[in-house]
C-alpha cells in the first residue's frame, strides 16, 4: 500500500511545483480566481430569500436594495486584488465593509472574503499587523454575534466564526513558514553549490601548481644537462677553430635564461620550504619502495609490469608514480587495510596504462570525486598526456582506477636520468 502512495505523492508534489511555477510567472491568474470564487458567493446573496445565517436567523440580502447589496459585494471582492501586494490595506477595507454589512443586520456569503484577507495577511503581511488584525476580527465577530446581528444562538455563532478565523490565520502562517523554509533550503543549496565550485577550482589550481613544481625539477634537470653539453661543445669547437662554437654558446646562454625563468616561476608556485627543491622526484623504480610502505600499513598489494619501462620519459614516470600513490592512498582511506589491491603498469609503444584495483566496498564518501585532492590530482596529471581516466566501482565489487597516458611527443619531462 505504501508503494502505491509514493507515485501519488510524487504526482502531487509535481503538480504543486507546476502550480507554484505558473503562479510565479502569472500571479494575477490566482488572484482573479479567488475574486471569482467570492463573487459567485455574492451572486448567491443577490438571489437569496431565506433569512437564516450560519448561526440562526439574520436578515437576508434581499431585504436591502439590490444596488446596495451589489455595492457591498463589490466592496468585499475588489480589495482581494491587492491581497498579496498590500495585504494590510486589503484586510482593513474588507473588515470595514463586513462591519458595515453586519451593522445593517445583514449576513452576506461574500463576507467569506474576510477569511481570504486574513489568510493573505498571515501569508504575505507583517506579523505585527497580523496581531492587530486578529484582535480586530475577534472584537468584530463577538460584536456581530451578540449585538449587531439578530441571531437566536450567538454562542455557537461566535465559536463558528472564531474557529474559521483561527483556521484562516493558521493556514496562512503554515504556508508562510513552509515557503520560508523552502527558500532557506534553496538558498543554502545555491550557496553550497557555489562553495563546491570554488573548492573544485581551488583544488584543481593547487594540484596544477603541485604538478608544475614537480615538472620544474625534471625539466630543470634536463635544461641543466643541455646547458652543460652546449658549453662543453662550445669549448671543444673553439679549441678546434670550428664555426659551431658560437651557435653552441648561444644555445647555452638561451638554456641558462630558460633555467632562470623556470626558477622564477617556481618561486611563484612554491608554498613549501625551499629545501624541498633538493628532493629528487620519484620514478617508476620507486614504486617498489612505495608498495613496501603500503604493505607495512597492512594493505596486501600485488604489482606487475608489462613492456619496456625504461622507454618512458621522466615526466611520465613521475605521473605514473603519483597516480599509483594517490589510488593506494584512497584505498587505505576508504577501503581499509583489510582490503587487497592490485597494481599494474603496461607500456605499449607511446601509451602507458596504469590500473589500480581493490577489493574494498563499492561505497565511497558521498562527497563528489572532484572534491577529493587525490582524484583531482590524477585527472590533472593525466591531462598532461591527453590521458583517459576511468574511476569508479567495479561490477564485481571493489574500486577501480584506470588511466591511459599517451606519452609520444607530449611528455613535458622527456629524457632519462
Amino acid at each position: 500500500m505504501s508503494a502505491n502512495l509514493v507515485p501519488t505523492q510524487d504526482r502531487l508534489l509535481s503538480a504543486r511545483r507546476r502550480l507554484a511555477e505558473a503562479d510565479k510567472h502569472r500571479p494575477w491568474v490566482l488572484d482573479v480566481a479567488v475574486m471569482a470564487g467570492v463573487l459567485l458567493l455574492g451572486l448567491g446573496d443577490l438571489g437569496s430569500d431565506h433569512p437564516d445565517g450560519p448561526f440562526g436567523e439574520a436578515a437576508a440580502g434581499t431585504d436591502l436594495p439590490t444596488v446596495l447589496v451589489v455595492l457591498l459585494v463589490v466592496g468585499l471582492v475588489l480589495p482581494l486584488w491587492w491581497r498579496r501586494r498590500a495585504p494590510t490595506v486589503a484586510f482593513a477595507v474588507v473588515a470595514a465593509v463586513v462591519l458595515v454589512t453586519w451593522s445593517l443586520g445583514v449576513w452576506l456569503d461574500a463576507g467569506a472574503s474576510m477569511l481570504v484577507a486574513l489568510y493573505s495577511l498571515a501569508r504575505y503581511g507583517p506579523l505585527r499587523a497580523l496581531g492587530w488584525a486578529v484582535a480586530a476580527s475577534v472584537v468584530e465577530v463577538t460584536a456581530a454575534a451578540f449585538f449587531l446581528l439578530p441571531v437566536s444562538r450567538p454562542v455557537p455563532g461566535v465559536f463558528l466564526l472564531l474557529g474559521t478565523t483561527a483556521a484562516a490565520v493558521a493556514i496562512g502562517l503554515a504556508v508562510r513558514t513552509h515557503t520560508a523554509y523552502l527558500a532557506a533550503v534553496e538558498d543554502r543549496a545555491a550557496r553550497l553549490e557555489v562553495e563546491r565550485d570554488q573548492r573544485v577550482r581551488l583544488t584543481a589550481a593547487a594540484e596544477r601548481a603541485r604538478v608544475a613544481r614537480e615538472m620544474h625539477d625534471i625539466i630543470g634537470h634536463n635544461l641543466a644537462v643541455m646547458v652543460g653539453l652546449a658549453d662543453g661543445g662550445a669549448v671543444l669547437a673553439a679549441s678546434r677553430g670550428e664555426q659551431a662554437a658560437e651557435p653552441l654558446r648561444a644555445i647555452g646562454e638561451t638554456g641558462r635564461q630558460a633555467l632562470a625563468e623556470l626558477r622564477r616561476l617556481l618561486g611563484v608556485l612554491r608554498d613549501e620550504p625551499r629545501d624541498a627543491e633538493l628532493n629528487p622526484q620519484p620514478v617508476l623504480a620507486d614504486i617498489d619502495t612505495l608498495l613496501r610502505r603500503v604493505r607495512t600499513a597492512g594493505l596486501n598489494v600485488t604489482y606487475q609490469t608489462t613492456g619496456d619501462l625504461n622507454s618512458v620519459g621522466r615526466g611520465a614516470q613521475l605521473t605514473v608514480y603519483r597516480i599509483v600513490q594517490e589510488a593506494l592512498t584512497n584505498t587505505l582511506k576508504h577501503a581499509g587495510a583489510a582490503a587487497a589491491a592490485e597494481v599494474s603498469v603496461a607500456v605499449d609503444g607511446d601509451d602507458v596504462r596504469v590500473r589500480v584495483t581493490d577489493t574494498g566496498s563499492e561505497r565511497r564518501p558521498s562527497e563528489p570525486d572532484e572534491l577529493r585532492h587525490g582524484l583531482v590530482g590524477i585527472r590533472e596529471r593525466a591531462g598532461l598526456y591527453d590521458g583517459e581516466v576511468s574511476i569508479g566501482p567495479r561490477p564485481g565489487g571493489g574500486w577501480l582506477v584506470d588511466v591511459v597516458l599517451h606519452t609520444r611527443a607530449t611528455d613535458p619531462g622527456q629524457g632519462h636520468a
